[in-house]
């Protein structure tokens, strides 16, 4: 028997989804929203705990969205477009909206070979998102998100990320914490600084390897270059000074991996 067209903003369980909107319901609830056909698609595929999916039916017209609610029927309610407006947090919304169960990753459970990428307290969602892109662009499995930060589960993140955040493994702990762990795996610890000698095409990596950066606005401090076992930089030739975090990333995954 199909399910009722949610009509109300106000019927408790859109509600409960559009509150996750604000980020103190998220830590609360241990959930978050999920926006668009592409990336719900993802959660589910990864194998995450969806909730409940609401979906407004004339707005979803591809043979892949309708399959998609046909996988999780269960969950699905159908609402009506300004309902579903009413969820939505970016502009021309795809009508369909997923909340999620968040998922915690314990260091010691990452596999100790493989190269990672370590990030101390960012700031920007968007470049936290692009990073995790770009590391499933690369085949690296794994991010740490040192001391605070970006919230992993903002929207900005979510969309950013393309749908990778639910195919990596993404822990949370403190800078001493991750160096802990490095060490016990001989993990070579290859850090980001503008002041480093060497430059970052002439790095032979170690294998197991990390690579860790700084936030935007601070970098590495000079305790957490210390720790690194090696710094590399990046030639600046023009007026600036540095590269957005995303992009310099980017640059040196590519580098390491190829």
């Amino acid at each position: 028997m199909s399910k009722p067209l949610i009509v109300s903003a106000n019927n408790e369980l859109v509600k409960r989804a559009r509150s996750l909107r604000q980020k103190k319901r998220r830590l609360e609830t241990g959930l978050f929203l999920v926006e668009g056909i592409h990336h719900i698609g993802q959660a589910l595929d990864a194998g995450w705990d969806v909730e409940s999916i609401f979906y407004a039916p004339d707005l979803l017209a591809s043979k892949y969205a309708k399959e998609l609610i046909t996988r999780v029927s269960e969950k699905a309610h159908p609402v009506s477009r300004e309902v579903a407006n009413s969820l939505a947090e970016k502009d021309n919304p795809q009508g369909i909206v997923a909340v999620v169960r968040q998922r915690q990753t314990l260091a010691s459970s990452l596999a100790p070979s493989s190269p990672v990428v370590a990030l101390v307290s960012p700031q920007d969602p968007g470049n936290v998102g692009t990073i995790l892109r770009t590391m499933d662009a690369l085949g690296v499995d794994a991010l740490f998100l040192l001391d605070g930060g970006v919230e992993l589960y903002h929207p900005t993140l979510i969309r950013s990320s393309m749908g990778a955040i639910f195919w990596k493994r993404i822990a949370q702990t403190s800078f001493e914490e991750f160096r802990a762990w490095a060490q016990t795996a001989g993990r070579q610890l290859i850090g980001a600084s503008a002041h480093a000698d060497v430059d970052y095409k002439s790095l032979v990596p170690q294998t197991p390897w990390a690579l860790v950066l700084g936030s935007e606005q601070k970098g590495l401090s000079a305790e957490q270059v210390q720790a690194c076992d090696v710094t590399v930089s990046l030639p600046m030739r023009g007026k600036v000074s540095s590269l957005n975090l995303a992009v310099a990333a980017g640059v040196l995954l590519y580098e390491l991996k190829t």
